[in-house]
């Protein structure tokens, strides 16, 4: 993707094949026709960790409950009254948007990286989203019917890849418009999805993505702006029950906000002393987000029959202690697979699909594999 306000071009840039060594912009190249290895922006995989860490507690209840109730996507991640208001509050609806804006980045991210290595981006973004509909279709199927994955592939195909054709500016509009309309008509969750995207392939488009880490300042402005109007949101939120015909509009207004503050905040602590902490606490589960998404499932469902009780009666303490069990041997897992290679196993078969050539999954000395993926 471009950073100017045209769209993705087709092709070969001019000047033939890329030469080793380094780009004035800091990106490695391998020396191969492949093309430029880019840097990973860490910020992207500490926040795709921290989005995944929530919606995995969000998710444990009616991951728990499958077979016992009908789960959708829109009612999947609104945990019951007995789950706590306060867990509700700071989690439902909260971490979502994140990791839905974080797909048209890496969209964006990899559609440029496409462009650079002489590849036809719109084909091998098509590649991608198919294949990210049979996975997704396979684990609503099979596993849990509130899977979200293919409707990130359904969305990404109808609004996604056509808006490779608009200029940035059009894309950006179309982003904020379709989010107005989405907390305006009381829609959910699957509402916000389509605006979301946009958002962030915008954000792309015009290189804010790429500077999130050189200064602490601009999100801090932002962040304290989302918290100021946050902060009457959650408070009407909580004085109302969910029932309320107004809630409709509060909760995904509530939604975007709560978690642009999350975002903001994350970006702030990145230039802080805790920036090893949290690289180290979220780096390997962001990186591999795909894997870790679709085995939190299979994890959830393993231990729900030595839990005991109806999921939906379980209190917010158990919800938690399962949430953190889960995301610790993912973690553990991620850290040691990760030290040996590139990429999650899932996270590489995608690329393989994507690309249509098998990548490289050991790790090397040098740089880190794959910045313009959507999961990884």
């Amino acid at each position: 993707m471009r950073a100017d306000d045209t769209p993705v071009r087709e092709g070969r840039h001019a000047g033939g094949a890329p030469r080793s060594g380094t780009d004035p912009g800091g990106h490695e190249h391998d020396g191969t026709a492949a093309g430029p290895r880019r840097r990973r922006i860490a910020a992207l995989d500490v926040i795709r960790g921290v989005a995944l860490c929530g919606i995995l507690v969000v998710n444990v209840q009616p991951i728990a409950a499958a077979g016992a109730l009908v789960v959708t996507p829109d009612t999947a991640g609104v945990p019951s009254e007995d789950a706590g208001t306060w867990l509700g509050l700071f989690t439902t609806m909260r971490f979502f948007p994140i990791f839905s804006f974080l797909f048209g980045v890496g969209f964006s991210l990899l559609a440029e990286s496409a462009a650079a290595r002489g590849a036809a981006p719109r084909v091998l973004l098509l590649r991608r989203l198919v294949a990210l509909l049979v996975v997704g279709a396979a684990h609503h199927v099979l596993l849990w019917q509130g899977d979200i994955l293919a409707v990130y592939a359904v969305v990404g195909l109808v609004v996604l890849l056509p808006s490779t054709w608009l200029p940035r500016w059009a894309v950006a509009w179309l982003a904020g418009g379709l989010l107005v309309a989405a907390v305006g008509l009381g829609g959910g969750q699957l509402a916000l999805v389509p605006g979301l995207f946009l958002l962030g392939s915008a954000l792309t488009r015009y290189g804010v993505v790429a500077g999130i880490e050189r200064s602490a300042r601009p999100p801090a402005v932002a962040g304290l702006l989302l918290a100021a109007a946050a902060a009457p949101v959650l408070w009407w939120q909580a004085s109302m029950p969910a029932d309320a015909p107004a809630f409709r509009y509060v909760m995904p207004a509530g939604g975007l906000l709560v978690a642009g503050v999350y975002v903001c905040v994350l970006l702030v602590l990145l230039h802080t002393p805790l920036r090893p902490v949290l690289r180290v606490a979220f780096a390997p589960l962001g990186r591999m987000a795909l894997t870790n998404y679709l085995t939190a499932t299979v994890l959830v469902l393993a231990i729900t029959p030595f839990l005991g009780g109806a999921p939906h009666t379980w209190p917010a303490t158990r919800v938690l202690l399962v949430a953190a069990a889960i995301l610790s041997a993912q973690w553990l897992f991620s850290a040691l697979w990760l030290r040996r290679f590139t990429q999650g196993p899932l996270e590489w078969l995608w690329r393989w699909v994507t690309w249509a050539r098998r990548p490289p999954l050991r790790a090397k000395s040098h740089g880190a594999y794959g910045r313009g993926e959507i999961f990884n």
